[in-house]
């Protein structure tokens, strides 16, 4: 399913519905029909390449971070169109060059200025469309709920600061990778600061209840005792990334 969000952006809702990933990867495609930025392939499934690639001429692909469900059907689209793809980890470029903090992307008839966004992941990063006051999140900022912090890979603090950055951008639109259209950004990245450091502060006096015994699993079970059992491994990575900025920061 293929829906316009501004006059050079549509969305095209990839068929893989999920506890994670909501109602599916949301596949951006940036510019006129002649001359396409694709952000976030999504899963290499036939039925969403064919949608991707019959939507015009894709002259770049670009990657928000290495998770599969936004980056599976990169080969598959990059083969097909032969479009370089981009991302800040050079190991899912092809036959491009990787991502760098405040690049100016100029492609498909717009300039996209990459912005460093990490915590998710370490290589999250957020474009910023000139001209269309529009910011594409990734999984940084989803389009409901919170995104899980992958202990080892994302950081809290990095989060936070990635929320401030985004903040900074002002009440623009944000397109997130999975979920709605978020209609004040900012707004949205402060509401989910707050939460983060309430959650924080819970995991902080479970630590400390539990004492010794304290573990990942058992801070979970304090904190997040009512989570889906399907989504139980996303609450036990954040804990444990918070674990570690209360031993780090204290």
């Amino acid at each position: 399913m293929t829906t316009r969000v501004s006059e050079h952006v549509r969305v095209v809702l990839a068929p893989n519905p999920g506890p994670m990933s909501l109602e599916g990867t949301n596949t951006y495609l940036l510019g006129a029909d002649d001359r396409l930025v694709v952000v976030d392939p999504g899963p290499d499934m036939l039925e969403h390449v064919d949608a991707v690639a019959g939507a015009g001429r894709v002259e770049l692909i670009l990657i928000t971070h290495h998770h599969a469900d936004h980056t599976e059907a990169s080969a598959a689209l990059h083969a097909r169109t032969g479009a370089p793809v981009r991302a800040a980890d050079a190991a899912f470029c092809h036959g491009g060059e990787p991502l760098v903090d405040g690049e100016i992307v100029e492609a498909g008839g717009a300039a996209i200025r990459v912005l460093a966004t990490p915590g998710h992941t370490a290589d999250s990063v957020s474009f910023v469309v000139d001209g269309e006051d529009v910011v594409l999140t990734g999984d940084t900022v989803l389009g409901r709920g919170t995104t899980v912090l992958i202990h080892g890979d994302g950081s809290l603090a990095d989060y936070l600061d990635s929320l401030d950055r985004l903040s900074a951008l002002g009440s623009v639109r944000g397109l997130p990778g999975h979920g709605s259209v978020l209609p004040d950004l900012a707004a949205t990245c402060a509401g989910l600061r707050a939460h983060r450091l309430e959650r924080l502060e819970q995991v902080r006096a479970a630590a400390a209840k539990l004492g010794s015994s304290a573990s990942v699993a058992s801070v979970t079970d304090a904190v997040y005792g009512h989570t889906d059992p399907a989504v139980r491994f996303a609450a036990e990575e954040s804990v444990a990334t918070q674990l570690e900025y209360l031993r780090v920061h204290g």
